[in-house]
């Protein structure tokens, strides 16, 4: 069974950074595309950032580029968030995804829990 499980959000003071982790555990047939969501209060979830597997290629929404670097480590089965020059608007529970087989046809998005980042001084 495929489980994501995410860590390393906390309180930070604006201007920090902070570096989410989220580790994959189960079998996968295949692999196609990681992603980093968010969700701050009273609004909807929103991509942040996305990492295809086979070429590692990464996009990130405009209001992270520049500030947000997301990477794979495939021997620790964890992708990251490596977040920097935060801003209390970043406040939000962030969740990861993968798109993914876990069986030769059977394809499906997995979610995480969440792990919830607050920016303030």
């Amino acid at each position: 069974q495929v489980r994501l499980v995410e860590s390393g959000g906390g309180l930070v003071q604006p201007g920090g950074s902070l570096r989410l982790s989220c580790a994959s555990s189960g079998s996968f047939f295949a692999i196609y595309t990681w992603g980093w969501y968010r969700q701050a209060p009273g609004k909807q979830r929103e991509l942040v950032a996305s990492l295809t597997e086979g070429t590692r290629n990464t996009n990130y929404d405009d209001a992270v580029k520049g500030r947000f670097t997301m990477s794979r480590d495939n021997t620790k089965n964890t992708v990251y968030l490596q977040m920097d020059s935060l801003s209390p608007e970043d406040t939000a529970v962030y969740y990861c995804n993968v798109d993914a087989k876990w069986s030769s046809t059977a394809r499906r998005v997995f979610w995480g829990q969440g792990t919830q980042v607050t920016v303030s001084s």
